[in-house]
């Protein structure tokens, strides 16, 4: 960016307000997505997107973000800081406008703000209307500034406070509980995992996550910062940390194809899964999009070229399809573009057309080098894409044999499938349940009306670990496969699920509350989040929650799902309570397993979602991979507050 862009003016006049906020909190999901705890850490985000938007202007390098003890959060940068000037038009200082009126912000002035990231100016003010209260502060022209709002209201009119030497906006708040009735706890994790990506894809940038709530074994406050030089670089690493590269380095670019940023990096492993992860202006666009479809065709169109000049796919009597260059390939792509234009269910699909020429080129012209440059690299890329496409021949048989099996492709259902009567898939469920013993319990516990019940043997296979042949092989795969009606999908993109085919709209995963059962799970939810994640995305698969213990006294019998309820339970009921510890679902008799786990009215289901796909992506290759010590530290670390849906 050249000096004189930078110097361009940023004032009241840059302020654009498009409309009003009056309905923000009688409509809140409009705007966050949610009101549970995925939009409660939305709030978090849009502030700190405004502070990104003043770094990738060039104005700001350090974000500070504090957890206070109440739960509230502070956001500060050392940006150029909101301007407070009168506002023409609205009459009020600019800040009030930015605060209070939907889609006021400088990211609409072009002059103002190349690219941002964000909910397209919606922002800070939707936080606002959500937060019983909000403080702004702004360092600025040697003075500080400050307003207080309420629900979104502003309190006084803008004062100064104080002078200063430093520049620069924090925003304090905290989350309305009228809103927010689920929860208004912020996680530390879901917070650092976002900003430690921020700080990847805006290199150079420092970010510092604080948590007043917990201090470590010194007395300090729980800190973590976030800091990268080589970005996405580095953030290749730290996503393939468990998985064994098969070349020498990273393949990177970055650089503007027709005035549009664009940064790749990527680098290929012995895993059999591709691992696609792509960003417009910060946002994760999991639904992909031109970019991704540029970095496909770049990818295969030079991979394919260099490998028919090697002579080495002389001897292979098959072609070559897209998917054999993406095996065993991580990558991320990030674009920057000025007015991006979202599609898809949840506005995270890029559809602007001229990015793919532009990534597409970009890609290419970066693998040609590349490939020249390293052709010991280019050879085991070229053997590692032979093996996946003689591997996806030997998966066409397996896959075809499946098909052939489901219940649309005229075959019966699995032997062990004990299924409901109801028709409506909206209306059925099938559990997912570990061994014959407790499947045998389930299938007289249930309400054979709508539940259908799946025994599976044993563990399933470890698909992060085995060729996609051996995973459509696998027998209990197969079974859920069949079981759930979905058609596997073609070569082109063999992971598709058709949907419209499911048989039940809730798949429940019901293992023991143990370690065996929770690997498990893990190891069904790695299958699901490889293979079925379209079934995760829509919201279909779900944990069931069986308790621990049986804690009877006479007559009353009270169960308890961990060994804090089972404590606090002890304390009230006194002496002469008799605990029976559950090892597994089959000491639970019919009824009791009804009552507690699967009888609609009182159990407790925690629906998986994946708000972070690329944190995803990181701890199932971390969990089910080779790396022993990776896997014990976040066990040991999440044993006691592990939460599937957070």
């Amino acid at each position: 960016m050249s000096e004189e862009q930078k110097q361009s003016s940023y004032g009241a006049d840059q302020i654009q307000a498009l409309e009003g906020m009056e309905h923000v909190r009688m409509r809140p999901s409009m705007y966050i997505g949610d009101v549970g705890p995925r939009g409660l850490h939305h709030l978090v985000y849009e502030v700190v997107d405004n502070s990104i938007d003043e770094a990738m202007a060039g104005y700001c390098d350090t974000i500070e973000v504090v957890i206070n003890e109440d739960n509230s959060i502070t956001v500060r940068d050392n940006g150029r800081g909101i301007p407070v000037d009168i506002h023409k038009k609205e009459g009020v200082s600019a800040l009030e406008v930015v605060m209070t009126k939907i889609g006021a912000g400088g990211k609409f002035d072009k002059d103002s703000y190349k690219v941002s990231g964000g909910l397209h100016g919606v922002g800070v003010s939707v936080v606002n209307a959500l937060s019983e209260k909000l403080i702004a502060t702004v360092y600025r022209d040697g003075k500080i500034w400050q307003q207080e709002y309420s629900r979104g209201k502003a309190d006084y009119q803008v004062k100064i406070i104080g002078e200063t030497d430093d520049r620069g906006t924090q925003v304090s708040f905290k989350p309305d509980s009228d809103i927010f009735k689920q929860t208004i706890e912020y996680n530390y994790d879901t917070l650092a995992s976002r900003l430690r990506e921020l700080a990847f894809l805006n290199k150079g940038i420092t970010i510092k996550l604080t948590d007043k709530r917990e201090t470590d074994k010194d007395g300090n406050f729980i800190s973590e910062v976030f800091h990268s030089e080589e970005g996405l670089k580095e953030f290749i690493r730290f996503l393939d940390g468990n998985r064994e590269p098969i070349i020498s380095n990273v393949i990177f670019m970055e650089g503007e194809k027709s005035d549009i940023p664009v940064e790749v990096a990527m680098i290929y492993n012995n895993s059999f899964n591709e691992n696609l992860h792509s960003y417009v202006n910060n946002i994760n666009t999991h639904e992909g999009g031109t970019h991704l479809s540029g970095f496909r065709a770049g990818l295969t169109r030079t991979l394919k070229k260099y490998a028919d000049a090697s002579g080495m796919l002389d001897k292979l009597k098959f072609d070559i399809a897209g998917d054999d260059f993406r095996e065993g390939l991580t990558a991320i792509i990030s674009v920057k573009v000025q007015e991006p234009q979202f599609e898809g269910q949840t506005k995270t699909k890029l559809g602007n057309r001229e990015v793919t020429a532009a990534v597409s080129q970009a890609v290419s012209e970066m693998l040609e080098n590349y490939l020249e440059e390293n052709p010991n690299d280019a050879r085991t890329i070229v053997q590692k894409v032979i093996l996946a496409a003689q591997a996806r021949h030997a998966a066409r048989k397996a896959r075809e044999m499946v098909q052939r099996k489901t219940v649309m492709s005229g075959g019966g259902l699995p032997g062990k499938l004990s299924d409901c009567s109801e028709q409506d898939p909206a209306k059925c469920e099938v559990f997912l349940v570990e061994g014959d013993s407790a499947g045998g319990t389930a299938k007289q516990g249930r309400d054979r009306s709508f539940q259908a019940i799946l025994p599976l043997r044993g563990k399933i296979l470890n698909v992060e670990k085995a060729m996609q042949h051996k995973v459509f092989e696998n027998e209990e795969i197969k079974n859920i496969y069949t079981a759930l009606g979905v058609t596997i999908g073609t070569e082109e993109d063999s992971k598709a699920l058709n949907l419209e085919k499911l048989r039940y709209h809730k798949v429940v995963i019901m293992c023991d509350a143990d370690v065996d059962g929770s690997h498990i799970a893990t190891l069904i939810l790695t299958f699901f989040f490889r293979y079925m994640r379209e079934l995760v995305e829509a919201g279909h698969v779900y944990i069931a929650t069986p308790p621990l213990y049986l804690l009877k006294k006479g007559a009353k019998k009270v169960y308890a799902w961990s060994d804090k309820e089972r404590d606090e339970i002890l304390e009230e009921m006194g002496n002469g309570v008799t605990i029976q510890r559950y090892k597994g679902l089959g000491e639970m008799n019919a009824e009791q397993l009804w009552d507690t786990t699967m009888n609609p009215d009182k159990r407790t289901l925690r629906q998986v979602t994946i708000d972070n796909a690329t944190e995803a992506d990181r701890i199932f290759s971390m969990l089910m991979g080779d790396e022993v010590p990776p896997r014990r530290e976040f066990i040991e670390k999440n044993a006691i507050y592990a939460n599937v849906d957070a």
